[in-house]
């Protein structure tokens, strides 16, 4: 099939949370609730910068869009648990919100599995094609499903490590080797870093556990890091930054929330903008009619070069005059 969306697998997980709820979901019109007031089901893969700055970012536009007192939020955080995010989305199912916002792939794919009839919007998630499992992903995913990517381009991406370390030799990319979306990153920028010059080794934790053990090797075999943007490395940044900085090993980051804790530069979007995209669309799902099944995915309007004062200073990093300070 050219989309499969999960197929098997996820309807499977489907089956599991539901059975575990002990109920059924009824098919509805989630929008026609009668009285103009809307519940919305907020499953947020975890707590860091980026994710609460999306999170804010759709509610503020939201409440703006439909009114403040017209909207009820169930804000859930699985704390970086998949197996929580299940849950979650099945619980949003079982209260019948109207929409659920699934902040970050992991919650993206347990609302999949949740519902086939609840609006779904994404945020926070990079490529909707990788994340859903869909072949040839044309840009609209169908059925009940939309949102946001916060996909920066990967090859401009690459091309900052030329412009900010054109005489290192060596790239060591590091990501969480469970997050779909930051496997996908790291390849692709690896072919760029290739097409570059660089000689690049992948580096891959699995968890909180392993992360300082992973970045002290890619530390000791590299003389520059990529990190994408990763939930696992965001929430983990201090201590990357605990073994980069002492090994003087700087770090390239695929959004401005890893930069701010361990990176020296980063093309990033603003997260929060990318909730108020998301929240807009909402607001015309819940209040105009529009129809989800035809809303494409939206992406981050613009992207900034950007860099860590503190971490360049201590590395000895020149940075360019066209890169903004993290502030």
């Amino acid at each position: 099939m050219k989309k499969k969306l999960l197929a098997l697998t996820l309807a499977g997980v489907m089956a599991l949370s539901l059975a575990a709820c002990g109920s059924t979901e009824e098919t509805q019109d989630p929008a026609a609730s009668g009285d103009g007031t809307y519940t919305i089901g907020i499953c947020q893969l975890v707590q860091h910068d980026a994710l609460d700055a999306a999170t804010q970012g759709f509610m503020d536009a939201v409440k703006e869009g439909l009114g403040e007192e017209n909207v009820t939020f169930l804000e859930q955080n699985a704390s970086n648990d998949p197996a929580a995010c299940s849950s979650i989305c099945g619980q949003f199912v079982t209260e019948g919100v109207d929409l659920i916002l699934a902040n970050a792939t992991p919650a993206l794919q347990a609302a999949v599995a949740a519902t086939g009839s609840i609006p779904i919007l994404g945020t926070s998630v990079t490529e909707y094609g990788v994340a859903l499992d869909i072949d040839d992903f044309s840009g609209t995913v169908g059925g009940n499903v939309s949102g946001t990517s916060d996909l920066a381009p990967l090859d401009q991406q690459a091309a900052m490590v030329k412009d900010l370390f054109p005489n290192a030799q060596t790239v060591g990319l590091v990501y969480c080797s469970g997050e779909a979306n930051s496997q996908y990153q790291v390849d692709t920028v690896k072919g760029y870093l290739e097409e570059l010059g660089y000689t690049c080794e992948l580096y891959s934790f699995v968890d909180s556990n392993d992360v300082t053990s992973v970045v002290k090797t890619a530390c000791d075999n590299s003389d520059v890091l990529y990190i994408p943007t990763d939930n696992t490395a965001a929430s983990n940044a201090e201590a990357i930054n605990n073994v980069a900085q002492p090994a003087g090993v700087p770090i390239v980051a695929g959004e401005e929330g890893i930069c701010a804790g361990c990176g020296v530069a980063t093309l990033s979007i603003s997260y929060y903008d990318l909730g108020v995209a998301t929240g807009n669309m909402a607001v015309r799902i819940l209040k105009d009619g529009e129809d989800i099944s035809t809303m494409a995915i939206e992406y981050a309007p613009q992207f900034t070069k950007k860099y860590n004062v503190d971490l360049a200073d201590a590395l000895g990093v020149t940075i360019p005059e066209d890169y903004v300070a993290i502030g």
